[in-house]
């Protein structure tokens, strides 16, 4: 069974119930991820004779990757590489983070302004065949928006999204599980302000998300960002659903300076 998001961009997988393990934002952070998924459990194997990774999750446990893939970090194009092939042996499913999205568009000739760690992501598929480049193109122009698993349950969003947009889509719930709600304004760094839309989540699903690094993860109204900043000297974190454990691997190095200071969420 291939996991393809229908025609508006949403992967309803209602049927699937998990073990999930949730990953946050990796951004290049190869070394890191592969710690990560060691120690959850995953037996990972890059096969030479293929030239494809194969992935043996723990039994009945999938990945859930919330975007943000490349960008910033060491390697993404081997984060790209280990990803696809899991989301094609169909022990992952991810989705679209801003970062992936402006590469898919630098990918497919479009003007994009080459800044924010993509110069160094377009550095590293130089190394890489046109075969490769054009795979990691296609991968990331089927990406859905977001994901709601679990008869509902659970959905993942890369910058979250509220109760009554899940299921839905439109470009501006596109936008919204790409870059977050804004208020239009921009701050002292010149990035948009974002506005703390899980302030105000009342919903029955679990939202689990990521977008703007926290020093810790917090769950606010049911939901939960699990950006725990790897490249910036963070740490790469995933949440097992439905157990609600969480399980970081500390960065390897600091890859990245943070223009935005790292969110500081009050527990609850």
């Amino acid at each position: 069974m291939h996991h393809e998001p229908d025609r508006s961009g949403n992967l309803i997988l209602k049927d699937l119930h998990g073990h999930f393990h949730i990953v946050g934002d990796v951004h290049g952070c190869y070394d890191e991820l592969l710690a990560l998924l060691q120690k959850l459990g995953y037996e990972v194997y890059d096969d030479k004779s293929t030239g494809r990774y194969n992935v043996t999750p723990p039994k009945g446990c999938m990945a859930v990757f919330v975007g943000d893939l490349v960008d910033r970090g060491p390697n993404s194009p081997e984060v790209l590489r280990l990803v696809m092939d899991m989301v094609e042996q169909e022990v992952a499913l991810c989705v679209s983070g801003n970062h992936d999205d402006k590469l898919y568009r630098k990918l497919m000739g479009r003007n994009v302004q080459v800044r924010h760690g993509l110069e160094l992501t377009m550095a590293q598929l130089e190394n890489y065949d046109q075969a490769f480049v054009r795979r990691v193109r296609d991968f990331l122009g089927q990406l859905p928006h977001h994901i709601i698993l679990d008869e509902g349950r659970l959905v993942v969003a890369h910058a979250g999204l509220e109760e009554r947009l899940h299921g839905r889509h439109s470009k501006s719930v596109r936008d919204l599980c790409l870059y977050g709600p804004t208020t239009g304004e921009v701050d002292a760094h010149g990035l948009p302000v974002r506005l703390d839309w899980a302030a105000a989540y009342s919903g029955v699903a679990v939202v689990v998300y990521g977008h703007t690094p926290v020093r810790e993860p917090r769950w606010k109204n049911n939901t939960i960002n699990i950006d725990t900043g790897c490249v910036f000297g963070g740490k790469l974190t995933a949440l097992t659903y439905p157990d609600h454990v969480l399980t970081s691997v500390e960065a390897f190095d600091t890859y990245a300076d943070s223009i935005r200071p790292f969110l500081h969420q009050p527990s609850h």
